[in-house]
């Protein structure tokens, strides 16, 4: 049996990331082990995204909620480097954290990886020059007046599951009394 005709049985003739049944194509996972099973089925659009990270779209991604539970360690891989890339968005912070792999996949994972690729090199410090990271606790060292509202951000208050700014290492996103802000990270504290 090919490999082609062995990854299509094996996916149901489906993309192994996204459950796409059009425009198919055998990817191999950079940075494999040599022992190790490589090649998923992938469709054009999980391709191109891969490949060129200018042009992803994280909602399109929301499908690794399913394929990161594959019992194929070539698409748990992918799954989880498309999670970090896409850490800084909120949501993939939280599947990481369910996620479960054996150890020797996480190393094959993290194979090749390069420090800042999930915020594009960018790195966002807290007041005391920690490293914030998407989904942290951040706390508010000063009265922050919201520009276009009437609500003031009062010193002490807790931030959940911050996103970071892609382009800004300045600047964070979270949620005060139910509104989205956008922090200046000299103003917190990481906890």
């Amino acid at each position: 049996m090919s490999l082609e005709q062995e990854l299509f049985q094996r996916s149901g003739s489906q993309c192994e990331l996204c459950a796409s049944k059009e425009d198919l194509h055998i990817f191999e996972v950079p940075d494999s082990p040599a022992d190790a099973d490589k090649h998923i089925l992938i469709c054009g659009t999980c391709k191109e995204q891969i490949e060129d990270p200018e042009k992803v779209e994280p909602n399109h991604w929301r499908c690794l909620n399913d394929s990161m539970w594959s019992t194929v360690p070539a698409v748990q891989v992918m799954a989880w480097r498309m999670l970090n890339r896409l850490k800084a968005e909120g949501w993939p912070q939280d599947l990481l954290e369910m996620m479960y792999m054996e150890e020797q996949q996480l190393e094959w994972a993290k194979a090749g990886q390069n420090a800042g690729e999930s915020t594009g090199g960018v790195v966002h410090k807290d007041s005391n020059g920690a490293t914030i990271e998407a989904g942290d606790t951040v706390v508010l060292i000063k009265d922050l007046p919201v520009k276009g509202s009437s609500l003031v951000a009062k010193r002490g208050t807790a931030i959940r599951r911050v996103s970071l700014v892609h382009d800004n290492p300045e600047q964070i996103e979270g949620k005060v009394e139910g509104q989205q802000i956008v922090i200046l990270t000299k103003f917190v504290k990481k906890v």
